[in-house]
C-alpha cells in the first residue's frame, strides 16, 4: 500500500488572451519600447519580445518578419508622433522667425524626451543596417523639407541650402539625445537648437542679399 497522497496538480496557466491583429501589433510595440527602456536596444530580439509579450515566436515574426522590420516599425511610430507634434505646433505658432524656430526646437526635443532614452538606441541601430539607414534618410529628408518650408518666408531673396538643413538636423539629434540621457536639460537643448536655427536662417538671408548686390 502506497503512503503517497494524491498528486498535487500545478495551477493551470491562464489562457492567452486573443487580440485583434491591430491590438496585438500595438501591444508588441509597447512591449518593445519598454524592453529597450529597461534592457537596451541590444536586448531587443524577436524571441525576447515574444517572451515578454506572452506570445509565441511565430506571432511576432508574422507582424515584423525580422529584427530590422521591428526596428523600422519603432522608428516609423516615433517619426509619426514627431510629425504630428511638429505640424500642430507650427500651425499654432506665430508667423515669425522666432515663433517658427521655437516650435521646431521645442517639438523635436519634446518628442525625443516623450519617447525617453529608447529612441537614441533605435536611431543608432538603424544606422547599422543599410536598409534601415535608407529608411532613416527618407524620413530625415521629409523633416528637413518641412523645416525648409516653415523657415523659407524669413530668408528674403535667399534660399536655405541643404548644408544648413543638415546642420539643423544634426544639432537637433545631438542636443535631444544629450537631453534624453541627462547630460543637459531639455530647456538647454531647446535654447541651443533655437539659436542654431535662427543663425542658419540669418546666414541664408545674407546669402540672398549678397547675390542681389552682386547682380546689380
Amino acid at each position: 500500500m502506497s503512503s503517497a497522497g494524491p498528486k498535487i496538480q500545478p495551477p493551470a496557466l491562464p489562457p492567452r488572451r486573443r487580440l485583434a491583429r491591430e491590438d496585438r501589433y500595438r501591444q508588441l510595440l509597447d512591449v518593445a519600447w519598454r524592453l529597450i527602456r529597461e534592457e537596451g536596444t541590444e536586448a531587443l530580439t524577436l524571441g525576447r519580445l515574444a517572451e515578454r509579450s506572452g506570445v509565441t515566436k511565430p506571432v511576432v515574426y508574422d507582424h515584423f518578419g525580422t529584427r530590422s522590420g521591428l526596428l523600422a516599425a519603432l522608428y516609423q511610430e516615433f517619426d509619426a508622433r514627431q510629425t504630428a507634434l511638429m505640424d500642430a505646433a507650427i500651425e499654432a505658432s506665430e508667423p515669425t522667425l522666432a515663433g517658427r524656430a521655437a516650435v521646431i526646437a521645442s517639438s523635436y526635443v519634446d518628442c525625443v524626451l516623450l519617447q525617453g532614452r529608447e529612441i537614441p538606441g533605435v536611431i543608432a541601430a538603424l544606422a547599422g543596417a543599410p536598409e534601415l539607414a535608407k529608411l532613416k534618410r527618407d524620413y530625415e529628408a521629409i523633416f528637413m523639407e518641412k523645416c525648409r518650408a516653415a523657415l523659407a518666408p524669413f530668408v528674403g531673396s535667399g534660399a536655405i541650402a541643404p548644408a544648413g538643413l543638415w546642420a539643423l538636423l544634426g544639432s537637433a539629434e545631438a542636443l535631444s539625445s544629450a537631453a534624453a540621457t541627462g547630460d543637459i536639460t531639455a530647456a538647454q537643448a531647446q535654447d541651443e537648437l533655437f539659436e542654431t536655427i535662427v543663425a542658419m536662417v540669418a546666414r541664408s538671408a545674407r546669402g540672398g542679399s549678397l547675390q542681389v548686390a552682386e547682380g546689380m
